[in-house]
């Protein structure tokens, strides 16, 4: 059987889970105790004292059948009241009810009407509803006989105050459980939350505690946590490093070849050189753009996107760059980012957008857990097919599309795509629906 329907109706959280893990059974146990149980077992206890109240109803209406005159019958009641502690009444002094009378609430009442009418064929009728009393009319060749007694001695005393201490020490039990249970979620909790804030680009203090098994979880966190930065650390002084390298000999090369002597046979080899240089210069000065700003990023801060986003667009349109910021919540919205990488990343972006097409816009949206930036510009687009390719290092499509506004080095998108895991988010790359050239949408987590 399929029973993936029952998803919808289950929690999500682990604290919802948990507590229905732990409600759950209690409650079962508490539903077969009372119904399979605590009534059939107060069913039972009924049955038999009524069976033995029986008997002395018998000896009584046989006394009253067995004698002479009605008299003799109201005597016989009278001793039998002081000896049983009966009331006995003959004749019966008020009217007698049409039918038997109980409560509908009163269960165990069943079980005593039923007992009584199997032991009493002559019984008239029965009232279960006189505050605590059995009444009872039955008839006798002197007219109705009514007897009265409590109702103690045919139903076990209130069967519904175990069941009222049942639920209390359960509910009493679920509660320390859940504090319990509250305490060892806890640690998994920080650590979903330190694992999360990693995954922003943040590093939230966490110490591990709670059972082994969340401790081995933690250290291993602590310990993936911490290679990585070194991994960053030492891919960002390597980069540094072997592009503050490359500058000399290029150096040394841009010289030579300016030193050259400029002969016919020569002149068109030495330019095609020249470009090479210059266009390893470009790359090195990419590379060290690069190194520069992870390691300035800094800090995350708490960052007003419209207002943000917005001041990025006005510094391109000051720099001359046809964007336009075209939709933008107007309720404010706030998010924990590195205002210097996002911006860089804004800035590529933006710069691919007006270097491919004529213009660009930018609109900013706002869903549950997330915030959408795109940019969009005219230009020809990216083949579906090759829109992974175009966010690799130095990867450059530029035979399908305009070439007419320069080229750059290929690390535009690598480095905004970078920037967007680095934030616990993505890039992605797709056809614009506006503008009909390429849609650039950059996804951060709210």
């Amino acid at each position: 059987m399929n029973f993936a329907w029952l998803k919808h109706f289950l929690p999500r959280g682990l604290y919802g889970r948990a507590a229905l893990i732990l409600i759950l059974p209690v409650v079962t146990i508490q539903l077969v105790v009372s119904v399979v149980f605590i009534q059939r077992h107060f069913e039972r206890v009924t049955e038999q004292m009524t069976t033995s109240m029986l008997r002395e109803i018998a000896l009584v209406i046989d006394r009253a059948e067995t004698a002479e005159t009605q008299a003799q019958a109201a005597t016989r009641m009278a001793e039998l009241a002081q000896a049983l502690d009966l009331q006995l009444d003959l004749p019966a002094p008020r009217p007698v009810p049409a039918a038997d009378r109980r409560e509908i609430t009163d269960f165990t009442g069943l079980t005593v009407q039923s007992t009584l009418r199997a032991g009493l064929p002559g019984m008239i009728a029965l009232d279960l509803t006189a505050g605590g009393r059995v009444q009872l009319w039955v008839a006798t060749r002197h007219g109705p006989l009514y007897i009265g007694f409590p109702r103690i001695w045919v139903s076990a005393s209130n069967p519904h105050q175990l069941l009222v201490l049942m639920v209390f020490v359960s509910v009493l039990m679920t509660l320390i459980a859940f504090l319990f249970l509250r305490n060892q979620l806890r640690p998994i909790q920080r650590l979903a939350r330190a694992a999360e804030a990693f995954g922003k680009g943040q590093v939230a203090p966490y110490r591990p505690t709670g059972a082994l098994e969340v401790r081995a979880a933690g250290k291993a966190f602590l310990e993936m946590r911490d290679r990585i930065e070194r991994q960053t650390e030492s891919r960002r002084l390597m980069l540094s490093g072997i592009s503050h390298d490359l500058r000399t000999p290029l150096t040394r090369l841009r010289l030579g070849l300016s030193m050259l002597p400029e002969e016919p046979e020569t002149e068109a080899e030495i330019a095609a050189m020249a470009r090479d240089v210059t266009e390893m210069g470009k790359m090195i000065d990419a590379f060290l753009n690069v190194a520069r700003e992870e390691a300035m990023a800094g800090e995350p801060e708490r960052v007003e996107i419209c207002a943000f986003v917005a001041h990025v667009v006005e510094d391109a349109v000051r720099a001359g760059q046809p964007v336009q910021l075209v939709a933008c919540p107007d309720a404010p919205v706030q998010a924990v980012l590195r205002p210097d990488a996002l911006r860089r990343a804004l800035e590529n972006l933006i710069g691919n957008a007006v270097r491919y097409g004529t213009r660009a816009e930018v609109s900013v949206t706002v869903r549950p857990r997330s915030l959408r930036l795109v940019i969009e510009d005219d230009g020809p687009g990216i083949p579906a097919e090759r829109r992974e390719e175009a966010m690799r290092p130095f990867t450059r499509l530029d035979p399908a599309r305009n070439q007419d506004r320069g080229q750059g080095v290929g690390l535009g998108l690598a480095i905004a795509a970078d920037i967007a895991r680095g934030h616990g988010g993505s890039l992605t790359l797709l056809e614009g629906k506006r503008l009909g050239g390429l849609a650039a949408e950059l996804s951060l987590p709210l």
